[in-house]
């Protein structure tokens, strides 16, 4: 059953009737919601009812930074790329004016498979092979998606394909401001040196903005597959080397600290290092990786400051009740790493 606060988050009552007319199926007209725990951003319920099980996207309660959780973007983007070799759930009700629950938001199809966080399913990618195999499906798909052209799907307004990393340091040097409650030294250096010297690679993909193995759902049988692709709030029009820096920023190693805010599956043995990954996106696209240090220092200030965002709307109470642990630390902790990198001219994803 929903829980009480969830119903008011999600209003079954109004969602509920609007589905059922939607999808021309009284099945829909009830639905019980379970938040899917974890969410850092936007929220994710399962609605389950008569008719099936889908999947509903809104933002979190509160005031909103401005640009940030625009679920008619996410869903604008889940449609342009149906048909394209990037696997993505299919959207079966969107309203955009918040006139329904007062927000946003959007419902898709609830795609089967796992979300690999922390552990691996049981009797799931048990061997060595497997966990090298699923390191070459997310990369793959990564590429994948580097090599749809905007104006073939609908997405050539998504973003201005010039000066992406740029517009990212300003972008996320203004939410740093917006949501800032404590002085980070590291971070305000971190975002100095960026807007100083910011990378400036090819430009003109569609880049996914937060692309991870947990905003995956990887297909239940063997051997592995992406059987979608999920969160698409920050995809938008940019350099490729952004996004690959950033995954490559997810991926830990053994030995290194664990994350607070993401899932680390990529630090349990036989899945292989960084520079596996790196080095399959490079003979996939034939990309020079020569400025991916930048990039990956990129990711860190994306993510510190993301992670500054959480503990604000942890502290406002508006991430429906979820506790993610000593956030102001990782803030700390991610800043500090991404301007060793700078400082150190150094490429991580090696020895």
């Amino acid at each position: 059953m929903s829980e009480p606060m969830h119903e008011n988050l999600i209003r079954p009552d109004l969602v509920g009737p609007a589905l059922a007319r939607a999808l021309a199926d009284p099945g829909w007209e009830r639905f019980d919601a379970e938040l899917v725990a974890g969410g850092k951003s936007n929220l994710t319920f399962i609605l389950t009812s008569e008719a099936g099980t889908a999947v509903l996207r809104r933002p979190p309660s509160g005031p909103l930074l401005p640009r940030a959780h625009d679920m008619a973007r996410e869903a604008r983007i889940q449609r342009a790329l149906a048909g394209t070799s990037v696997p993505v759930p299919a959207i079966l009700f969107q309203e955009s004016t918040g006139d329904l629950i007062g927000v946003p938001f959007y419902v898709m199809e609830k795609v089967d498979g796992y979300v690999v966080r922390n552990a691996l399913p049981d009797g799931y990618a048990q061997s060595a092979q497997d966990r090298r195999e699923i390191a070459d499906v997310l990369i793959d798909t990564l590429a994948d998606l580097h090599a749809v052209a905007p104006a073939e799907v609908g997405l050539a307004d998504l973003g201005r394909p010039d000066g992406y990393a740029e517009r990212q340091v300003r972008r996320w040097s203004d939410q740093w401001e917006r949501s800032k409650f404590r002085d980070v030294p590291a971070l305000d250096e971190l975002a100095r040196r960026l807007r100083a010297d910011p990378p400036a690679g090819r430009g003109g993909a569609i880049v996914h903005g937060d692309f991870r193995l947990d905003n995956c759902i990887m297909a239940p049988q063997l051997p592995p597959s992406v059987a979608a692709v999920l969160d698409w709030e920050l995809a938008t029009l940019g350099d490729p080397l952004a996004d690959l820096g950033l995954s490559l920023f997810y991926w830990r190693q053994q030995g290194e600290p664990v994350p607070v805010l993401t899932p680390a599956p990529s630090m349990l043995p036989g899945f292989p290092p960084r520079s596996y990954l790196a080095d399959r996106y490079a003979a996939r696209t034939g990309t020079d990786l020569g400025d991916l240090t930048a990039y990956i220092a990129l990711a860190h200030f994306k993510s510190a400051v993301i992670a500054q965002g959480i503990a604000a709307r942890v502290q406002a109470g508006s991430m429906a009740g979820q506790e993610f642990g000593d956030i102001s630390g990782e803030v700390e902790r991610v800043a500090a790493e991404g301007l060793a990198l700078l400082t150190e001219g150094t490429r991580p994803d090696r020895p």
